[in-house]
C-alpha cells in the first residue's frame, strides 16, 4: 500500500477494560476503525459510551489497551515510552473541552511554546502562531492571557495550538462542549475549515448529532463497539 492511502491511524480489535468495586468494566470492546489523510471524522456517542477512552487509546496517552493501535503507520504497543512520545508530538494535535491553557502566557505564547519543543525556531514558531490566531479572529487578542479571555476565544486559541505543527490527525474530545450554541457553531466552522485547509484529519468525539453530520463520516460508538458507521448526508435526514 503506498504512502497515500495508509490511513493515519488504524485500530485493530481495540480493547479496553477497568475493574471498579471488584467488579470487570470493559469499556471497549474490540473496536475496529481507519481514519484516512485529509478524513475528518465524528465519533458519535452518549456520555459514558467511550468515546475519551477511545481517543486516550489513538493518542496513546496511557497503556492498558488490548489490539492493535498503528499511527502512521507504527504499531503503537510494540513502541516503548519514549517512541510513543515521539509519535504524539510528531503526528497528533489534541483539543479537549476544557482548553487547558497554560496561564501565565499569553495567546500568542500558548501557540509557540508546543512548535518549540518540536524543532520549531522561535521565528518561525511566532509567525505561525499569529497566522493561526488571525484566522481564528484573534489578531487583536494575541497578547491576552487566558483569564482576559472569554471561553470561546480561549478555546480558538486552544484549536490554534492543535494546529501548530501540522499534526496528520487532529484529536478533539468535545471541543465546543462547554459553549453556547452560537459561539460552538462558529468555533466549530473555523475549526473544521483550519483543519481541511492544512489538509489534516481529524476524529473528534461528541455527542451532538447536529454537529456531527457537519463531518465526512460518523461512526457510534455504542457499548464498547462502533455498531455503525454513517455518512453525514443520512445522519442529516
Amino acid at each position: 500500500m503506498s504512502d497515500r492511502m495508509q490511513p493515519v491511524v488504524s485500530l485493530k480489535g481495540v480493547t479496553r477494560s477497568f475493574v471498579q468495586g471488584g467488579t470487570r468494566i470493559d469499556v471497549l470492546r474490540g473496536v475496529d476503525l481507519d481514519v484516512m489523510p485529509g478524513e475528518i471524522v465524528a465519533l458519535l456517542g452518549p456520555s459514558g459510551s467511550g468515546k475519551s477512552t477511545m481517543l486516550q487509546a489513538v493518542g496513546l496517552l496511557e497503556g492498558g489497551f488490548g489490539g492493535t493501535i498503528a499511527l502512521a503507520g507504527k504499531r503503537a504497543e510494540q513502541s516503548d515510552s519514549r517512541a510513543r512520545t515521539e509519535l504524539r508530538r510528531d503526528h497528533l494535535g489534541f483539543v479537549y473541552q476544557f482548553h487547558h491553557l497554560l496561564p501565565d502566557f499569553d495567546a500568542r505564547e500558548n501557540v509557540i511554546l508546543p512548535q518549540l519543543v518540536a524543532g520549531h525556531t522561535r521565528d518561525e514558531a511566532i509567525i505561525r502562531a499569529e497566522e493561526l490566531l488571525t484566522a481564528l479572529g484573534l489578531g487583536a487578542r494575541m497578547d491576552h492571557r487566558p483569564s482576559q479571555l472569554s471561553g470561546g476565544e480561549q478555546q480558538r486559541v486552544a484549536v490554534a495550538r492543535a494546529l501548530a505543527n501540522r499534526p496528520a490527525l487532529v484529536l478533539a474530545d468535545e471541543p465546543t462542549g462547554n459553549l453556547d450554541e452560537a459561539t460552538s457553531d462558529k468555533v466549530l466552522a473555523q475549526f473544521l475549515e483550519l483543519v481541511r485547509g492544512q489538509g489534516s484529519a481529524a476524529l473528534i468525539a461528541t455527542h451532538n448529532e447536529r454537529l456531527a453530520a457537519r463531518m465526512d463520516r460518523v461512526v457510534r460508538l455504542h457499548e464498547g463497539k462502533l455498531e455503525a458507521v454513517e455518512t453525514r448526508e443520512a445522519l442529516a435526514r
